[in-house]
């Protein structure tokens, strides 16, 4: 659907958050009523219609995901249909309908249920505020392979963790965010993909009293982060307050992975 440079600018204001559902609402309201383009005219009719409509929109959850899937040269890990499986699961969960009991009042979008994924530490998809952040891990390890010592790793890493010593490469583990770049910009694949996955972050959120979310400890495979997503799901659902987000339940609850697996083997 072609924009208006007018209409570019006016969707640029809109939050980051909600940027994306706005241009893909914007677009269906365009195409339901014949318009070839998209007008600042037309985006504030949308916008009426929208706003008195807001709860029809809210569907109870939402899952986020960055550009990774399209190609994204710095993605350490491929989620594949990792969204695809979590709405899915989420929507036979049915959160709209457990969200009007809880609230008791008119749905907005921040009650959603929010999971956001990354496939690289970059996070374009902004996972440290959101429900449940996903981000892929990839853990440089030594080969076999003899070291040139190019120094190509040590130029690559924005952490500055790694280093050469007797001409082979160390990693601070404690420095690394697996972001796997180094891997890549080895010439003599000495450095090779060791633990690969998931890291898990809970509880985040913007709002009046926003919070970032705490990471999980580990990094986990795909079976074993979907696991740990349904118990986040299971607390939230045991737990929740007139529409609390989840960060708040934890402030109140406690957090962990070990408690979220305590309560979902408690219920």
């Amino acid at each position: 659907m072609k924009w208006t440079d007018d209409a570019k600018e006016t969707l640029s204001r809109v939050p980051f958050f909600v940027r994306r559902r706005v241009r893909e609402r914007v677009e269906e309201e365009a195409a339901r009523c014949g318009a070839k383009e998209v007008t600042p005219e037309l985006m504030d009719r949308c916008k009426k219609r929208f706003l008195n409509r807001m709860e029809e929109e809210v569907k109870g959850h939402r899952v986020e995901s960055c550009f990774g899937r399209s190609g994204c040269p710095n993605r350490a890990v491929q989620s594949g249909d990792l969204s695809d499986d979590l709405e899915k699961h989420l929507s036979r969960r049915n959160l709209k309908a457990f969200l009007k009991d809880r609230v008791q009042g008119e749905l907005k979008f921040h009650h959603e249920f929010r999971i956001s994924i990354s496939d690289c530490p970059n996070a374009c998809s902004q996972p440290q505020i959101a429900d449940v952040g996903i981000i892929g891990a990839c853990t440089p390890s030594v080969g076999p392979e003899p070291c040139t010592a190019c120094g190509a790793c040590v130029e690559t890493c924005r952490e500055q963790a790694i280093l050469l010593r007797d001409g082979a490469p160390v990693v601070d583990r404690a420095k690394c965010l697996h972001c796997g770049q180094c891997i890549t910009a080895c010439p003599s694949g000495t450095l090779v993909a060791g633990l690969s996955g998931h890291r898990i972050l809970v509880g985040g959120k913007l709002g009046r009293h926003p919070r970032l979310a705490e990471e999980l400890a580990g990094i986990h495979d795909r079976e074993a982060a979907l696991r740990i997503i349904k118990l986040c799901l299971d607390s939230f659902q045991k737990h929740c307050k007139k529409g609390e987000r989840f960060g708040e339940i934890i402030e109140r609850i406690g957090s962990g992975r070990k408690t979220l697996e305590e309560e979902s083997s408690a219920s």
